[in-house]
């Protein structure tokens, strides 16, 4: 079975390359310049608290709407030429989202990918997808969900990758892990996932990611139905519009590190 925790690893990260989607890129999660942070650089951060001073080198190749065939032509590539000590591969889930996706297809060309990067690559770590029983959005694609978790993991196996499973990360299904649109983590989702993807290495981290989150007053139906509501014009409407008509947050956006830089 894939071992999940690398403490043999531990404090041996040099580099560091992020590869993905909205998710990594850290959608959700802004910073005081505007742009997004996420659970990836709050990550780097930690790693590079174990190494000297202005040694650590970081890469976030992710860019946000990115389809797995998009990562692998765009991202792989440059990823195996940086030839980071790490990278971390979230990819797949804007696939597995559209209609008529089949999740064994996607994750045959995920497995594809993975065997490319470790061939120049010391460390992979992959990134399964969320357990969506509570997301309103994509509670219905839980099914797709959880079977293309089971091949992200059965791969994992196959190629000695760590794991970072979001799956059993039951503290992000908590609604304020979540941003307004219910797409995409908000600040305190993404450091959880960063405190987590640190404790797959074996690493020591300042706060347990599965904490229980204090208790909220309850909500009543009016209340729900009003956010509902708010939601539905806010983001779900404009979603759809993007889809009908092709187009994608992620045009003209580009990868926000594209370097290994010192952190």
């Amino acid at each position: 079975m894939a071992d999940d925790s690398r403490t043999e690893n531990k404090g041996a990260f040099g580099s560091y390359a992020a590869i993905g989607d909205s998710f990594t890129e850290g959608v959700g999660d802004p910073g005081p310049d505007g742009t997004y942070v996420g659970w990836a650089d709050r990550f780097a951060v930690l790693l590079a608290d174990l190494t000297p001073e202005h040694t650590f080198r970081y890469a976030n190749l992710a860019v946000r709407g990115r389809l797995l065939d998009q990562i692998v032509d765009e991202q792989v590539p440059r990823a195996r030429q940086l030839a980071p000590d790490l990278v971390t591969f979230c990819a797949g889930g804007n696939d597995i989202i559209r209609p008529g996706s089949d999740p064994d297809d996607v994750a045959e060309r995920f497995e594809r990918a993975v065997a490319d990067l470790k061939s120049a690559v010391g460390t992979v770590m992959v990134t399964t997808g969320f357990d969506t029983r509570d997301v309103p959005v994509l509670r219905h694609l839980r099914g797709k969900i959880a079977t293309y978790t089971a091949h992200v993991r059965a791969i994992a196996d196959r190629y000695d990758c760590p794991v970072l499973d979001l799956w059993s990360l039951k503290s992000v299904q908590d609604r304020r892990a979540w941003d307004a649109d219910r797409l995409h983590l908000s600040p305190e989702g993404h450091t959880r996932v960063a405190l987590r993807a640190a404790q797959v290495l074996g690493l020591d981290v300042p706060a347990d990611p599965d904490q229980p989150w204090p208790p909220l007053p309850p909500r009543g139906a009016l209340e729900v139905r009003r956010d509902d509501i708010h939601w539905a014009r806010e983001y779900l409407v404009p979603w759809i519009g993007r889809r009908l008509r092709g187009e994608s947050s992620g045009d003209h956006v580009a990868a926000k590190r594209p370097d290994l830089l010192p952190l």
